[in-house]
This record gives structure tokens, C-alpha cells and sequence, in this order.
């Protein structure tokens, strides 16, 4: 079994997550007391994002290199970024170490088209839906990629920031982000990623009649399938 390396605490309730499902997910696949060997460094997730909001991603490309320098200095053979927005300088990452980098991007897209889709929906933060780096590298795997309209970029935020980094999951909110995803079904979108590693903890399948992506859990089977095989 390969060491996971894991660059976390963007915020640290979706980095539990990615701890929990590989360790669930080696339990299932090996059984008996088996485990998910990992190493993880956790950045202080106010301080990057006060870089982020500031536009300093040379900054924020520095604190992440060291972090991810960090864990393959631990041990890892392979690396995960765990966040969508920080992706945003995922290439500055992935060119400062030695392992594969398992870009969030890649493994979405792919399970996409594995499901012979051609147009998915992206709900995340208005950060992550306003650029192009996440959703032009799932443009490169030949997916049409719809966002939700800028009159619910507000709403998306205050729920993601103001509520599920903070582990709250409400009700209303969850309708907020069912409605959104609603609306991509109705422009055309034949799936949704939920582009943001907490909204899953939020949203699930059943509570969509689309097809769902759950970002955090297809990176995280992604990199099992990697450290297992």
C-alpha cells in the first residue's frame, strides 16, 4: 500500500472527511483492521484565505509548495490538494514535488465521462465557478462546463463560509443549493460536481434527481485506486 500525502485544512471539516473516507474505503476494500497509510500537513485556513481574497497567489503558492514539500518529506508517493478553490495553483504545486499529483479537476472530469456525459453543471464557491481553472481543466477532458447564475454566487458563499466550513448543515440552506442545481438541469446539465469538498457533506444523491459528483469522495477512491493497485 502506497502513503497518501494530504495537504489540508482548507477548512479542516472537509480534510476530516478525505481522513474518514480513506480509511472507510481501505476498510471495505481490504477488511479486517486495515487502514489508510497517510501522511497530512493542515495550513491555517483563515491566514490563506486573507491571501486569497487579497490576490496574493504567489503567496499563497509559496504556503502551499512548503506544505506539500512537507508531506512528501514524510513519506507520501502520492499527493492530493485538498480543496477546490487552492487549485487555482495546483501546477505550482505539482511542479515542486517528485510524487504524482492527483489533480481534483482530472478525477471529476473523468468520472463524468465515464458516464458518457458531454455538459455538467459546477456548484462551489463564486471563486471556484468565476474562473477558469478548475473548470477549464474540465473543459480539456471534453466537457461543456455550465456555472450557476452570479445572482447566487452571495447565497453560495454565505453557506459555504458562514456555515458548512463550520460543520453547520441547515435544511434551508441545502434547498438554496438544490434549487441552484435545479436551475443547471434546466440549461442543460446532464450531472452536477459538487465543486466544493464541504457541499457534499451538505447535498446528497438523493437529494438530487440529477446525477450527482461528489468532489472529496471521487478524489479520495481516485487516490485509493492509485495506492492499492
Amino acid at each position: 500500500m502506497l502513503t497518501i500525502g494530504l495537504v489540508g485544512g482548507m477548512s479542516w471539516e472537509s480534510s476530516q472527511e478525505y481522513y474518514r473516507l480513506l480509511n472507510t474505503g481501505v476498510e471495505e476494500r481490504l477488511g479486517g483492521l486495515h487502514s489508510a497509510r497517510t501522511t497530512m500537513t493542515s495550513v491555517e485556513f483563515g491566514e490563506l484565505t486573507e491571501l486569497q481574497r487579497a490576490d496574493r497567489w504567489d503567496d499563497v503558492a509559496t504556503m502551499l509548495v512548503g506544505a506539500a514539500r512537507g508531506v512528501e518529506a514524510a513519506g507520501a508517493d502520492l499527493l492530493l490538494l485538498c480543496s477546490t478553490a487552492f487549485h487555482k495553483v495546483a501546477d505550482d504545486v505539482a511542479a515542486a514535488v517528485d510524487i504524482p499529483f492527483l489533480h481534483l479537476a482530472d478525477v471529476v472530469a473523468r468520472a463524468a465521462v465515464e458516464r458518457g456525459m458531454t455538459r455538467v453543471g459546477l456548484v462551489g464557491t463564486s471563486f471556484t465557478v468565476s474562473r477558469d481553472f478548475f473548470t477549464g481543466r474540465m473543459a480539456s477532458h471534453g466537457l461543456e462546463v455550465l456555472v450557476p447564475d452570479p445572482s447566487h454566487h452571495a447565497t453560495l458563499d454565505r453557506i459555504v463560509y458562514d456555515e458548512v466550513v463550520h460543520g453547520r448543515m441547515l435544511d434551508p440552506s441545502r434547498r438554496a443549493v438544490v434549487e441552484v442545481i435545479e436551475e443547471l438541469w434546466d440549461a442543460g446539465a446532464q450531472g452536477v460536481v459538487l465543486g466544493c469538498t464541504e457541499l457534499e457533506m451538505l447535498v446528497k444523491q438523493a437529494d438530487c434527481e440529477l446525477p450527482v459528483f461528489p468532489c472529496t469522495t471521487l478524489h479520495v477512491a481516485a487516490a485509493l485506486d492509485r495506492a492499492l493497485a
